[in-house]
């Protein structure tokens, strides 16, 4: 049985991908630790354990 490949985390899509006002561009709100961060930086794969999907009409479908 062939191992299936993951797809690679999309931070765009992520809820905890935010505007930082300091920083004038979008940042990760999720403080990763040295190791974590090294595993992000260096693969174009890495897949985070922290991905939350943002879904802005989630409260929109709740409403209805």
């Amino acid at each position: 049985m062939a191992k299936e490949k993951k797809q690679p985390t999309n931070c765009e899509q992520c809820a905890y991908f935010v505007y930082d006002d300091e920083y004038d561009c979008d940042v990760c709100s999720i403080n990763l630790d040295e190791d974590e961060f090294i595993r992000f930086m260096s693969s174009s794969d890495y897949n985070c354990q922290y991905f939350k999907f943002y879904d802005e009409y989630k409260m929109v479908r709740k409403q209805n």
